[in-house]
């Protein structure tokens, strides 16, 4: 938009747990606009999360925030051009960008699992970054290794 900043919408609790976290992480994880499909894989994958961890005493809702948690970042890198060359800056990350990036990446990772069903490959997922393993978690930890590499070009921050 031109002139003003696009109005950040409000997305409304989810009916089963009233958080707006896991409407957010519906909503990207809804393909073709299928949400009510989206929430039934995400309350199946937690009701697979509360069967495999039955040792914690945590409910599955807290297990997959702590799993998001686990995958969320504070630094990225951005290609910033000063002269002829391009560094990789290290930038912090707002609270919003962190908790959509740790989404996604949560999503993505599940989809590239192998398993039977999204519920499954999902639910494997919010394990492996509750338990701090897994692609998503290692994406994280990649990050966070080329921002310290890159750590010396900080001052060309914008």
């Amino acid at each position: 938009m031109r002139k003003a900043r696009a109005k950040k919408r409000i997305v409304q609790p989810d009916p089963v747990y009233n958080d707006v976290l896991v409407t957010s992480f519906v909503n990207n994880l809804m393909l073709a606009g299928s949400k009510n499909v989206s929430f039934k894989v995400f309350y199946q994958a937690l009701d697979l999360v509360k069967e495999r961890a039955k040792n914690t005493e945590l409910p599955p809702l807290d297990i997959w925030k702590k799993a998001l948690e686990n995958i969320t970042p504070s630094v990225e890198v951005k290609s910033r051009r000063v002269g002829g060359a391009t560094f990789q800056v290290p930038t912090e990350i707002r609270p919003e960008r962190k908790q959509s990036i740790s989404i996604k990446n949560l999503i993505l990772y599940a989809r590239k699992r192998a398993g039977k069903s999204m519920s499954d490959k999902l639910a494997a997922e919010i394990l492996a970054a509750f338990n701090e393993e897994g692609g998503a978690f290692k994406r994280k930890e990649d990050t966070h290794k080329m921002a310290e590499a890159n750590k010396a070009f900080a001052h060309f921050r914008f």
